[in-house]
């Protein structure tokens, strides 16, 4: 059986690359853009920085900021009609992975015609993406979702209330630019946050079922990157080299999950669309279980991970034990909860959950199957 492997997508990384934008522009042979972006990131001026890069071109630019942490059908369809009442030509997403992924959908939304949840990847809706779309420009302000680089965008559809991933490589941004100095405003605890989402992105792509072994390299240097850069990121903001060094591994860690996710995002999609936790938040207050929980048929790569987290010792099971420990200690040192209560998720919640974590895709390449029961297990070890 043979597997696919690529890396198409071109990439400008370094401090002030956001001044790049019009010459991006212009080369993907657009005259008009739309900018989607979210309120704190239009608030803080960073939309202003992209604005005025362009008009000093002469490429007019429209922003659509009515994006939220989850984003909704409801906001793909409102940006797709400014898209279309501007005349834009490309699509700029600036922000972390909602407005990326609103913006990617934005490009599906204004060539094909069908429903959203008629694209879901889970029922084979890739099949259906077919068309030309407009091309894309993505400027990640947090060094997170690694939407930049990815090709699926995620998306509640109000019928289901379901986060949905819509997935094919068309939707992959033809340009994204990496400019450190867009991260440094981010609060610490987003930052965090939005670290440890990298963080879970590499480690699940890592032990992800399949043969993909420039994945598994990307998202061990990912992983890497992290360990060392993430506590100066968030207690030392304006500390440029950590900034970007967690830009990298969060692109990186996109990359490597072309490979499969896992169990702890399949715990992390229904606590968004359920109670609007924060994706990377999620997935830090239930990585810990799910490291413990795989690291049974996981064993020699948990450990390797404990090993670059900085666990000591030779003996592997003792070190994929010592993981979700160290996981749970770098957590607590960057100030997130200790667990989903701290965090306020009520116990009586998580019975509703767990059927839909254990409905959610992304568990498919879980290294250990996952049950209806093991998900609610996984909740309350969360806990």
């Amino acid at each position: 059986m043979s597997v696919a492997w690529s890396f198409p997508t071109r990439i400008v990384f370094g401090a002030g690359t956001v001044a790049q934008v019009a010459d991006e522009t212009k080369r993907l042979g657009a005259r008009t853009a739309l900018i989607v972006t979210d309120p704190g990131v239009r608030s803080a001026g960073l939309a202003d920085e992209v604005t005025r890069a362009l008009e000093k071109a002469s490429i007019p630019a429209t922003v659509f900021d009515a994006i939220t942490t989850n984003p909704t059908e409801a906001e793909v369809d409102a940006a797709s009609e400014a898209y279309t009442e501007a005349k834009a030509e490309v699509v700029i997403g600036l922000g972390g992975g909602a407005p990326l992924d609103v913006a990617k959908l934005v490009r599906l939304r204004t060539t094909h015609s069908l429903p959203l949840a008629e694209y879901d990847d889970a029922i084979g809706g890739d099949a259906k993406i077919t068309q030309p779309m407009p091309p894309m420009i993505a400027i990640p302000t947090t060094a997170g979702t690694g939407s930049e680089v990815g090709r699926s965008g995620v998306v509640t559809i109000a019928e289901t209330n379901k986060k949905t991933v819509i997935f094919s490589p068309r939707l992959i941004p033809d340009v994204a630019l990496l400019d450190p100095q867009l991260t440094v405003s981010l609060p610490a605890h987003l930052t965090a946050a939005t670290g440890f989402d990298a963080l879970t992105h590499n480690i699940e792509a890592y032990c992800a079922k399949g043969d993909h072994p420039m994945a598994d390299a990307i998202a061990l240097e990912g992983i890497e990157m992290i360990a060392k850069h993430i506590v100066a990121a968030v207690q030392t903001p304006q500390e440029l080299e950590a900034r970007g060094a967690m830009l990298k591994a969060s692109m990186m860690g996109a990359v490597a999950f072309q490979k499969g996710l896992g169990a702890c995002h399949a715990l992390a999609h229904p606590l968004g669309a359920e109670l609007g936790m924060h994706h990377g938040l999620a997935n830090a207050l239930c990585l810990p279980a799910v490291l413990d929980f795989n690291r049974t048929v996981a064993t020699v790569r948990i450990a390797r991970i404990a090993r670059i987290l900085g666990v000591k010792g030779k003996d592997i099971e003792t070190l994929a034990f010592e993981c979700s420990g160290k996981v749970r200690a770098l957590r607590q040192e960057l100030g997130l909860p200790s667990g989903l209560a701290a965090a306020g998720v009520q116990e009586d919640k998580l019975a509703e959950l767990a059927p839909l974590a254990q409905a959610d895709a992304t568990h498919a390449l879980n290294p250990r199957p996952c049950t209806k029961d093991d998900m609610l297990s996984l909740y309350r070890a969360s806990m």
